[in-house]
Parts: C-alpha cells; sequence; structure tokens
C-alpha cells in the first residue's frame, strides 16, 4: 500500500531547515508531496507561488518520491484528495508548536483519517526561517549555510531587485 505524506509550507524561499524535514519525511513514506500554500498571515511575498515550486523541485530533484504541487485551499480537503494518510508540520522552537497544534486539531476535524505527525527540526536549523535568510540577505549578509546551492543566487538576485 503507498503511504502519502504532505509537507505544507509557504517556502518563500525554501531553507535547508525546510529541505531536512522533506528528506526526512521521505524515508519514513513511499510519496511526499511537497505543497506551496500562500500564508495569508504572510502578506504578498518575495517569489511567486511558481517559482517557489521551481525551486523546490530543483532541491529536491535527487529525491526520488517527492512531487512538488501548489494549492489555495484549505490544506484538509487537499490532504484527502490526494489520499493522504499524512501532514508532517516540521517544528524548530516551542513557539511553533502552539499554532501548529490548533492547526492540526481543526485539519483532524476536517479530515478525520489523515494524522498530522510534528518532526522536531534538527538542532543546527532551530533559528532557520524564510524570514531570516531574507533579512540576512537583504543586509548582504552569507546565506551559503541556510539555503540550497540550487537556488542561493536566485535569492541574492531578488533581494537585489528590491
Amino acid at each position: 500500500m503507498d503511504s502519502i505524506a504532505i509537507c505544507p509550507g509557504s517556502f518563500d524561499p525554501i531553507t535547508i531547515g525546510h529541505l531536512n524535514i522533506i528528506a526526512r519525511t521521505a524515508k519514513m513514506f513511499s510519496k511526499v508531496i511537497v505543497v506551496v500554500m500562500i500564508n495569508r498571515k504572510k502578506p504578498g511575498g518575495l517569489f511567486t507561488p511558481e517559482e517557489r515550486i521551481d525551486f523546490i523541485k530543483r532541491c529536491t530533484s535527487d529525491i526520488p518520491n517527492v512531487e512538488v504541487d501548489f494549492s489555495d485551499g484549505l490544506l484538509a480537503d487537499y490532504a484527502i484528495s490526494k489520499g493522504a494518510v499524512a501532514i508532517v508540520k516540521g517544528l524548530r522552537v516551542l513557539s511553533d508548536y502552539e499554532d501548529e497544534f490548533k492547526q492540526a486539531l481543526t485539519n483532524k476535524k476536517l479530515a478525520k483519517d489523515v494524522e498530522t505527525i510534528f518532526m522536531v527540526t534538527d538542532t543546527e536549523y532551530m533559528f532557520l526561517s524564510s524570514s531570516v535568510v531574507k533579512e540576512i540577505c537583504s543586509f548582504g549578509g552569507d546565506i551559503s549555510d541556510f539555503v540550497p546551492k540550487e537556488i542561493k543566487q536566485d535569492i541574492i538576485n531578488r533581494i537585489r531587485e528590491r
């Protein structure tokens, strides 16, 4: 039986912390769908959904059971439509848990057969977020240790444009 997991996020842009969660999830499930979603709490964005999808595809091309998609609807509905058994969410710090826990309860109410799995990030990525990457880069800092090499220059170029 195929086991499908969904790894949702805004990925604006994807970081090595995100990749760590995706790669570890890919070892646990037969298929992982990384779905770019719009976070209504974060209006705008540095990259379009299409650019984010392209970045993720480039960064996960060596993981054969990963697919990349986009959704602008409810995560629970998306998971059901794909036949997913789990939604995998990465946690960095305790403050991530409160919001993610509320979302998990809501998703369970909307999609009773889909479990939410919280995966704790490796300690070296606990501080890392897309926002941190954008801030460091906007001040000319080196983001080499924070983003996949495949997309580093794309991020630098976009921030320089702004």
